[in-house]
């Protein structure tokens, strides 16, 4: 082995599905998890005579990821025939962009401070689904004309450290600008790795080859690591890397050779006759930037600076988008960001949900809201907050059913106290032995004689003061 270093070079292209309700160029549904084949009809399938038709949501999403990721949009864009066969792709070409996509020259920031370039963010339609069971392959359609965002980055990424981060900021742009889920897991996000090896700040990059359709993170990262790693022995051993397309198989950590790596014109593009040229006018532009949604960061930014939360509140609570909206909805009926933030961290997070929060930001909110007045004590609100998961209903009518409603007064307690210290005189004098637990002890029962209505808090400041005027 020599004592030459390598700069690894990679440029990521990530495939993205866009949340549309219905298909880019046909109006079936854009929905995971039918039955196979359901979602189908002659345009998506490409029967002959069949037109497509575009769909306007899937463009003014992409015009959202564009603005999301500081592309900039073009005044028009073209959609184009990429033509190639295999058996998920029945028209045996794939409606794509090439000459003139939605969005070129964007960019992503790292932590770190380095840019990384994007080169373009184009529209094109996603291809079938093929299921390999034993000896038969199978083929379901559902998937194919799902509108697909492309994201082509330069090769400015060095490392599986930069590619993951990198990606990570990419998937939330595109989250939190509403325009995809991105659930990998569901192939509602892939990405291909182009990957080269050079010598140490060379000018002179090396062969590259590309890594399909990975579809975690960390096959990502281990993939990186694996081809580097298996194209600088090629090079120290004397022998050349070849350009081709590999596949990734992630049980036994290896990349294999799939086929020569294709360039684009192997794939004879040339413009849909069936679709328009698509013109965008600066004012749609500013008019779909004006109504975007918050980014992740500037979300964060007012979590901290306004609500005042601690940055590692803010950071759990955008943790996913679900619960990010979950807790600003709840603070449009109940403004009081640490109160909501601490109940979605303690309480609301432990749940077992996956799409759908199992209790309304409004109940949540409602129940808060009579703590906070004073109306419930925060053990009933506990009690009133498991209940609901279980069954939900209106809180506060549950508090009337359940005589939750306080209707003890501070005088009242504090007469309630007294009785209870004199009917416990053995008590009081164990106080000076086990405090907490005397303590403890006294307002468990005040808890038991006002069923839950007391406010514990205020229950303990008084038994302590009874306790100091008893034995002084």
């Amino acid at each position: 082995m020599s004592n030459t270093e390598y700069d690894i070079v990679i440029g990521l292209e990530v495939h993205a599905e866009l949340n549309t309700d219905s298909k880019v160029f046909c109006s079936c549904k854009n929905e995971f998890g039918s039955e196979p084949n359901t979602n189908c009809c002659p345009v998506c399938i490409g029967m002959p005579g069949a037109l497509p038709i575009l769909n306007k949501k899937a463009v003014q999403y992409s015009i959202m990821a564009g603005l999301a990721c500081n592309c900039e949009i073009n005044d028009v864009a073209i959609f184009e025939r990429k033509n190639y066969f295999y058996p998920d792709l029945s028209k045996t070409y794939q409606i794509s962009q090439l000459v003139k996509p939605i969005s070129i020259n964007g960019n992503i920031k790292l932590d770190s401070g380095k840019i990384i370039r994007i080169n373009r963010i184009h529209l094109e339609e996603d291809a079938g689904k093929l299921i390999h069971d034993l000896n038969d392959t199978y083929i379901d359609y559902n998937r194919g004309g799902v509108p697909l965002i492309e994201t082509v980055s330069e090769p400015d990424i060095s490392s599986a450290d930069e590619a993951i981060e990198y990606l990570t900021k990419l998937r939330d742009r595109f989250i939190f600008a509403g325009v995809a889920k991105c659930k990998m897991e569901q192939g509602g996000m892939r990405c291909d790795v182009n990957l080269s090896v050079k010598p140490k700040n060379s000018n002179i990059l090396g062969t590259r080859t590309e890594m399909k359709n990975l579809n975690s993170f960390k096959s990502v990262f281990r993939a990186i690591e694996f081809e580097s790693k298996r194209q600088i022995d090629l090079i120290e051993n004397g022998e050349k890397v070849i350009q081709e397309t590999r596949k990734w198989d992630d049980n036994k950590g290896i990349s294999l050779s799939m086929r020569s790596k294709e360039d684009s014109q192997d794939y004879r593009y040339f413009p849909d006759p069936d679709i328009l040229t698509v013109e965008i006018s600066r004012d749609s532009v500013e008019e779909i930037r004006k109504h975007m949604p918050a980014s992740k960061q500037q979300r964060k930014d007012k979590y901290i600076n306004e609500y005042t939360l601690p940055e590692k509140d803010a950071n759990i609570l955008l943790s996913d988008k679900l619960i990010a909206d979950y807790f600003e909805e709840c603070l449009t009926y109940v403004n009081n960001p640490r109160e909501v933030a601490n109940w979605i961290l303690t309480d609301v997070l432990k749940l077992n949900f996956t799409d759908i929060i199992p209790i309304s930001s409004k109940h949540l909110a409602d129940i808060i809201k009579m703590l906070l007045e004073k109306k419930i004590t925060r053990q009933n609100a506990k009690q009133l907050f498991e209940t609901i998961i279980e069954e939900p209903c209106e809180p506060l009518e549950l508090a009337k059913k359940l005589d939750m409603l306080s209707t003890i007064t501070e005088n009242e307690l504090d007469s309630l106290i007294e009785n209870i210290i004199k009917e416990n005189v053995q008590a009081l004098n164990d106080y000076n032995k086990t405090p907490d637990k005397i303590i403890q002890f006294f307002t468990g029962q005040v808890m038991k004689q006002t069923k839950g209505k007391a406010d514990a808090q205020k229950a303990r400041e008084l038994i302590v003061k009874h306790i100091n005027n008893n034995l002084s």
